[in-house]
């Protein structure tokens, strides 16, 4: 788990989330998928990379070999590895477990995917400046052990109370762990903090299993998680909504 030395001040909005009515003092927010995309997966995002560079692949066989390439960079790149290095590293896999000879394709594909990411990510740092002025900031996602790299990369790191990476901390979303791990880093109760994310499966899962709100980032819309919950499209949506 890594913080960095900001002294955090008690915001001094005190925007109630949940049913509870506690005062918001903090938001919690995944990495991929979310900071780098509204909604979208990268898993996702892969694909339809691939598929413009002509190398459709059925959504089936597209899924498992992403998550075995994903799965196996889980602890076995360098701390200090950015975004690019990191999608180049992905799709080499991808490659691989789809059957496909390494050609320039997958160089391609990987400097998109992180050119885009990285675009995204850093259009956010205004937004995310705006609200650590009020609340308490940590970024938590399921990574590879380079996450606070890659925050660094995007100009995110400096507004964050706490920045931690599944592979550091030694424990992934859903776990609960990770999550209290993030409220502790934060000193702040699970009803005074807000997640969002953009997996249900892991973020709303997750910040549920604590008893933390939460909001769920779904490009299309959807169905909330739990019923005093929202979903917002865009991630530009929480800052009216906290206000």
């Amino acid at each position: 788990m890594t913080t960095n030395s900001t002294t955090w001040q008690a915001p001094g909005h005190p925007t109630r989330v949940g049913s509870g009515g506690a005062p918001c003092r903090a938001v919690l927010l995944d990495f991929g998928g979310t900071l780098d995309a509204d909604g979208v997966t990268w898993k996702d995002r892969m694909r339809g990379l691939y598929a413009e560079a002509g190398l459709s692949v059925p959504a089936p066989a597209f899924d498992r070999a992403f998550y075995a390439a994903d799965d196996a960079l889980v602890g076995r790149v360098p701390a200090s590895l950015g975004l690019a290095g990191t999608a180049r590293r992905l799709t080499a896999g991808l490659h691989e477990a789809l059957g496909l000879a390494p050609d320039a394709r997958a160089e391609d594909i990987a400097q998109r995917f992180a050119r885009e990411a990285l675009a995204r990510a850093r259009s956010r740092a205004r937004l995310l400046t705006r609200l650590a002025g009020r609340y308490r900031l940590a970024i938590v996602s399921n990574f590879y052990g380079n996450l606070v790299a890659v925050c660094e990369e995007a100009g995110l790191r400096e507004c964050m109370g706490a920045i931690l990476d599944s592979e550091t901390v030694g424990c992934a979303k859903p776990d609960p762990q990770i999550f209290r791990a993030a409220l502790d880093a934060l000193q702040v109760a699970p009803a005074e903090a807000l997640f969002v994310g953009d997996s249900l499966p892991r973020d709303m899962r997750g910040a549920r299993a604590v008893g933390m709100p939460h909001l769920w980032l779904a490009p299309a819309g959807g169905a909330p998680c739990c019923p005093d919950d929202r979903v917002v499209t865009t991630l530009d949506e929480i800052e009216a909504l906290l206000t």
